[in-house]
């Protein structure tokens, strides 16, 4: 105590560390997402709900350390989805938040940069820290921020969205044809003396076909599909593939007829025909399936444009050349493109009366009204 005498009071020392100005827009637009923003902090509650004003980011409630050691598994389960802000936590207590988090249902994603940091890094779905960080944090995350600016995460939120949503166009359109082009295979061998395609054909269709979903991870994804998170659900995808695929069955059954009946097609017609039918089809119905929109008012991008428009017309002017001839193609008659043009408007109109359908009907949990399970949390 003899130390602590005669003392003169100098002043207060205290550092000054405010929020990032870009902290507060980000995390608006991570909430206008649906991306539910959660503090865990080991400060004071009074200076984090101080920081949280600062920032605009309302408090739904506020669970501290000591009243975490209170609460078993279950009750901390109740408790973090009503609580927004987890105060004076130690790194055990930060941990069995993420844990309650996920056994909720969420995806969790956590923002960290100490040492005390990295079982959480570990534990959450996606563990973030930043290029400033220690080792062992950097070295438990995910992924690190090069810009210590929560813009980037909200960035990084809708281009994984984006991916998302652009994988999912892929396999909707895929399963679907796939699955009409399979079917009306078998049902073609059923009662064709010969094959329905050759296998040199099937090749190069399944050829042309990727080459046109190659711009697919470029285009545009509609606003209202960035505004929710998705999650992956294989009933959708099969629905979906159940709903669609037959249309495409249907009019290449319909295309049977016609060769068989109008053009009294052989071998070589037929395989020709049915090539240029399928190519057209399963090309240009990804413009339907792209959107849940009107096709007319979702904006495709142009490389994808491009390239199905290309591969279409290689498929259509191929019969004409020699390449055709070795491949066993032949030059359909003018008439055949007339019949081909107006089928492929009534198949186009038909899938999208069936997906504005199926989407009324069978996607509910895939519309964006609700928000689903596994909302984001950082």
């Amino acid at each position: 105590m003899s130390d602590e005498t005669e003392l003169v009071f100098a002043g207060f020392a205290a550092f000054l560390d405010p929020p990032k100005e870009s902290a507060k827009a980000a995390l608006a637009g991570l909430a206008a997402d649906r991306v539910a923003v959660k503090i865990i902090s080991g400060d004071n509650e009074l200076v984090t709900q101080h920081v949280c004003g600062k920032l605009g980011l309302p408090v739904t409630g506020v669970l501290t350390g000591t009243e975490i050691q209170q609460l078993d598994d279950s009750a901390l389960m109740v408790r973090v989805e009503q609580a927004n802000l987890f105060c004076r936590v130690t790194p055990v207590q930060k941990n069995r938040v993420i844990l309650a988090l996920k056994r909720c249902g969420h995806v969790v994603g956590y923002l960290g940069d100490g040492i005390n940091d990295a079982p959480s890094l570990h534990s959450a779905d996606v563990g973030i820290s930043v290029d400033s960080a220690v080792d062992v944090a950097k070295a438990a995350a995910d992924m690190i921020l090069l810009e210590q600016d929560l813009g980037v995460l909200h960035a990084g939120v809708l281009e994984g969205r984006r991916t998302f949503g652009n994988i999912m166009k892929y396999i909707m359109m895929g399963t679907s044809s796939n699955f009409g082009n399979m079917f009306s295979m078998a049902g073609a061998s059923l009662f064709l003396p010969f094959l329905p395609m050759l296998p040199v054909q099937i090749l190069l269709n399944n050829l042309l076909y990727d080459v046109s979903e190659l711009p697919i991870p470029l285009d545009r994804v509609d606003d209202d599909y960035l505004s929710h998170p998705r999650h992956w659900d294989m009933n959708f995808i099969r629905n979906f593939m159940l709903i669609i695929g037959p249309v495409s069955s249907i009019f290449d059954f319909l295309t049977f007829y016609i060769m068989l009946a109008v053009f009294h097609a052989g071998e070589a017609l037929f395989h020709t025909g049915w090539f240029i039918e399928s190519m057209a089809t399963q090309v240009l119905v990804i413009f339907i399936i792209r959107t849940r929109k009107n096709p007319f008012k979702s904006r495709p991008n142009p490389w994808l444009i491009a390239c199905s428009l290309t591969v279409v017309a290689v498929a259509v002017l191929l019969p004409f050349t020699p390449a055709g001839a070795y491949l066993g193609f032949v030059a359909p008659p003018a008439f055949f493109f007339l019949i081909l043009t107006a089928m492929l408007i009534a198949y186009l109109l038909a899938v999208e009366l069936m997906k504005q359908w199926f989407f009324r009907h069978f996607a509910a949990e895939q519309s964006g009204g609700d928000i689903p399970p596994n909302t984001g949390h950082f």
